[in-house]
């Protein structure tokens, strides 16, 4: 007979779960296993509020099981560390992102894209090596392998710098990888949102001139005067679009919704490159015509590998960077949750765990 969440490890933990597709969290008791001779154990400070969670909760995806422990942009203080751990000492601040396992025999974790193998295993609701499900950061404790744990600076704080796990990576990654940091280049950013304003934040440290495309043109102001972008462009506004044709060398594209491609790659010079970022639940049309008149390419990217992550984290130090958040207690989660649903967060909620998680 299967042993209860309360059951399955011997170390106690607290969170909040959602326990069906109603996506409501409430209390909940369970369990994490012994610290092992590579596993770091740290008390959770805050946890930051993905869309991804509000996706999981209600098994928008298909893929959620129960009781759900969601939360993968975890942050807080080392309290153990096994006897073959290296990196990290007790004392330190540290962060668990997206995913805690993989098979590390692959070509993609050979080359430092653990994010890529096909045997990823996610930070929650995934199974784990020993057969026992995952559980996320909406939780008092957390303990992963030191491979997927990543060390914060001192000068990052941990309520702001928290999204960066997920946001971060998610945004800085294709920024690398698709040669997007070349001072001078003029990148766009589709959808001012929990991605979007911390893509804008990395593209100007990396110098180059970012344009954030959107549909609401009340974003103007905050685009252009708080976050620093060069410009702004109205998607619905045709002149707009019709002027800045053929303008860009690349756009990150993080909306999550059904939107038209057509009028993005119209922005691309040649053999510029448009990466999509978010993930809507319905196929997008891909026109193919305006892609062969001028070679351009429509590519995906998702998260990081460790090593990156780890790169992106310490860049944020450097440059300052973290995300605009709004910090909130456990018992708000659900109000959050729906607001979330609305979009109405500037941009992203993080719970503060350390202070407001009482077990009962």
């Amino acid at each position: 007979m299967a042993k209860s969440p309360e059951e399955e490890h011997p170390t106690k933990a607290f969170g909040w779960a959602a326990t069906d597709p109603s996506g409501a969290l409430s209390p909940f008791k369970f369990s994490r296993r012994a610290t092992g001779e590579k596993d770091v154990r740290f008390k959770v400070l805050y946890c930051g509020i993905c869309h991804s969670d509000l996706h999981m909760v209600k098994n928008e995806w298909g893929s959620s099981t129960y009781p759900l422990v969601p939360g993968h942009e975890i942050v807080g203080i080392v309290t153990e560390v096994g006897s073959k751990v290296e990196k990290f000492k007790v004392g330190d601040k540290v962060g668990v992102g997206c995913m805690v396992g993989a098979c590390h025999s692959c070509d993609s974790c050979a080359d430092d894209l653990e994010n890529y193998c096909p045997k990823i295993i996610l930070t929650y609701g995934a199974t784990y090596y020993d057969g026992t499900t995952t559980h996320g950061g909406y939780s008092d404790v957390m303990i992963a392998e030191e491979r997927y744990v990543v060390r914060f600076p001192d000068n990052l704080p941990l309520d702001a710098g928290a999204p960066l796990l997920c946001a971060g990576i998610t945004v800085y990654s294709p920024l690398q990888h698709f040669g997007f940091t070349k001072p001078g280049m003029h990148i766009g950013v589709v959808g001012l949102g929990g991605l979007g304003h911390v893509a804008v934040k990395f593209a100007k440290a990396f110098g180059v001139k970012v344009t954030v495309i959107s549909t609401s043109p009340s974003k103007k102001k905050e685009a252009t005067e708080h976050l620093g972008a060069d410009s702004f462009l109205v998607s619905r506004d045709p002149d707009q679009m019709q002027a800045a044709m053929g303008t860009m060398d690349g756009i990150i594209d993080t909306v999550s919704a059904v939107h038209p491609l057509f009028p993005l790659i119209g922005l691309l010079k040649s053999h510029g490159k448009l990466v999509m970022v978010g993930a809507p639940d319905r196929p997008l049309e891909l026109p193919i015509f305006p892609l062969l008149m001028g070679r351009k390419i429509v590519a995906g990217s998702c998260i990081g590998g460790m090593k990156e992550t780890q790169e992106m984290i310490d860049f944020a130090g450097k440059h300052n960077i973290t995300a605009d958040v709004e910090v909130i207690s456990i018992d708000y989660v659900n109000t959050a949750m729906e607001r979330l649903r609305k979009a109405d967060v500037r941009y992203r909620f993080v719970i503060d765990i350390g202070n407001t998680l009482k077990a009962a």
